[in-house]
């Protein structure tokens, strides 16, 4: 009996332990795919070669800073940084467009 309530003890001290580290070391989880920070296109790669314009025509900022996104119009290939821009452009694209910086 006396081994009995000594292994008891023993088992209740392991587990008090272990559930103490657990409180303590949290590590955090993995955040779901439907709350990722990054667009679901970010991962994409564009050649900047291939990209006719300087700026993204929608928000002015440079190509050469990164291209989510890309759209061929009026035989130009244009660059976007994120997929919100290119659907910005798309609204009033034709006035836009008259005011895109090309490269030399």
């Amino acid at each position: 009996m006396a081994n009995n309530f000594k292994f008891l003890l023993i088992g209740i001290t392991f587990l008090a332990a272990c559930n103490t580290n657990s409180n303590t070391e949290k590590i955090p989880a993995a955040a779901p795919a439907a709350t990722a920070i990054m667009p679901a296109d970010s991962t994409k790669s564009y050649d900047q070669a291939l990209i006719d314009n300087k700026k993204d025509p929608s928000c002015g900022m440079p190509v050469t800073a990164g291209v989510s996104d890309t759209l061929h119009f009026k035989n130009k290939v244009l660059g976007f940084c994120s997929t919100e821009c290119k659907d910005s452009f798309l609204k009033d694209a034709d006035k836009i467009f008259a005011t895109v910086e090309y490269k030399k």
